[in-house]
């Protein structure tokens, strides 16, 4: 094995190795998140502010040497073993563009961008969150989940949007004279639907007449089932996926094509 794999099954948290760099980058992580939710807090931030700038270029330079050892060893991976292009695609994936999106406000000021533009984007470090998906495990499946399921969530995301507009249309045409500046076009009227198909009802816009209160009474009994369509579909794809793995955990699963043995 060389020192590149050795390198790649160290920080790659699929791996045993790479349990110890997995556990570290998940404790900064969510130590980081703790610090940029007390930055908010003023008291907090202004007695403490060394302290926070400290661990802030602490992680920076943490992820930013992650970042390029990750770059750098990602060829030992089969799908991205070309020197070149293998890097350039695994640069473009979800997950190191995250990993990029997460150290970009150390780089910023290096190139001299202005420093009110570099807070602004300080916001990106909300983005080291995400990078939880590459370590944990459950975060790893929903991933999986909503990949295999994508065709029936797209289908349902269609669906909604077809209802969300033809909701939008029926209620500005009954509710328009009545109420012209709450209900004044299609599109502020969407405002409206979207809160009642979540059954938020927030109740800053209502309809007043009879025939907008019916419309009203069918697009929220609807928005209860239409958005329980996407809950059932992921539930139903983590029961799959968990069994899936049960199998293949305990050795049920054909190893050439996956399939259960009791199946074959």
């Amino acid at each position: 094995m060389s020192f590149k794999q050795r390198v790649y099954y160290f920080i790659e948290p699929r791996y045993e190795p790479g349990r110890i760099v997995d556990i570290t980058i998940i404790t900064m992580i969510l130590l980081n998140i703790v610090a940029l939710i007390l930055e908010t807090v003023e008291p907090i931030y202004n007695l403490n502010r060394a302290a926070f700038e400290a661990f802030e270029d602490f992680s920076l330079t943490l992820f930013t040497i992650e970042y390029i050892v990750r770059l750098w060893a990602i060829t030992a991976e089969p799908r991205f073993a070309h020197p070149v292009w293998g890097r350039l695609r695994f640069f473009f994936t979800p997950l190191a563009l995250i990993d990029l999106l997460a150290i970009l406000p150390f780089f910023l000021p290096i190139f001299g961008v202005d420093m009110r533009f570099v807070r602004v984007v300080r916001i990106l470090r909300i983005f080291r969150v995400v990078k939880l998906a590459r370590y944990s495990r459950a975060l790893r499946l929903l991933g999986q989940v909503v990949i295999e399921r994508k065709e029936e969530l797209v289908s349902i995301f269609f669906v909604l949007l077809t209802l969300l507009v033809i909701s939008s249309s029926l209620m500005y045409f009954a509710e328009h004279d009545d109420q012209p500046d709450t209900f004044a076009s299609i599109p502020a009227t969407m405002w409206w639907s979207v809160v009642t198909l979540t059954t938020v009802g927030y109740g800053d816009t209502y309809p007043v007449t009879a025939i907008g209160q019916t419309i009203a009474a069918i697009i929220a009994i609807l928005g209860i089932g239409m958005f329980a369509l996407p809950a059932g579909i992921l539930g139903a794809g983590f029961v799959d996926a968990l069994e899936s793995r049960r199998k293949e955990e305990n050795g049920l699963t054909c190893p050439h094509c996956g399939e259960a043995l009791d199946e074959h």
